[in-house]
């Protein structure tokens, strides 16, 4: 399996995956996840003809090793648990509070930082196209389909550039997504970033410049 070159190959790629998934009527927006999924959401608001924003969530790592997460959080006071994740790293109710305590003063920065300059877009009877540039366990993503639903999105899509297959198909199984798709989709993902090429860190300038852009 090839390997993508950056984010915007990997918003190249996933903008045509979703194009028969989509047409004028389901009032679509590209909503990127911060920061990673950002980059590659615009190259697909782009060449879609969606309007770009982003919805905000927050992963909750293990103590041990930050990076292993299991569980999301995400606006609107939406928190997503992976109990099987929870039980082989030994995470307890303490845990579970000082992480979420932590990721939320974040994700209150971050709301407050983009909204400045992009105001949120409206989701009641829309179509919601969630982008990022991985997904591994999938918290982050099913958080974040959670808030475009209590927004009032009608039709909820996940795409990434890569993506695990269990996570897609949990994503769908359960109804969290009424779509999930990658563009790479490897039987195993052990790092979202091993499979770019170029995967530099995407600070919050280069988010904000994308919101901003014309």
């Amino acid at each position: 399996m090839d390997r993508l070159r950056d984010r915007v190959d990997a918003g190249e790629r996933v903008a045509r995956l979703l194009a028969p998934f989509l047409s004028p009527a389901d009032d679509a927006v590209a909503l990127g996840l911060p920061r990673g999924g950002v980059p590659v959401a615009a190259v697909v608001a782009d060449l879609l003809g969606l309007p770009l924003d982003v919805i905000v969530v927050r992963k909750l790592g293990a103590p041990a090793d930050p990076e292993y997460g299991f569980g999301a959080i995400g606006e609107g006071g939406v928190r997503v648990l992976d109990a099987a994740a929870m039980e082989v790293l030994g995470i307890t109710g303490a845990d579970v509070t000082a992480a979420e305590r932590d990721e939320r003063a974040e994700m209150a920065r971050r709301v407050a930082t983009y909204r400045e300059v992009r105001p949120r877009e409206r989701l009641a009877g829309r179509t919601a196209v969630i982008v990022d540039d991985g997904i591994a366990t999938g918290g982050t993503a099913r958080a974040a389909a959670l808030v475009a639903r209590a927004m009032g999105a009608t039709r909820v899509i996940v795409a990434a550039g890569v993506a695990a297959p269990e996570s897609l198909a949990g994503l769908m199984r359960d109804g969290t997504a009424d779509h999930a798709l990658a563009a790479l989709i490897p039987d195993m993902l052990r790092s979202v970033g091993a499979w770019y090429e170029d995967f530099g860190q995407t600070p919050d300038a280069e988010v904000l410049r994308l919101l901003t852009a014309p």
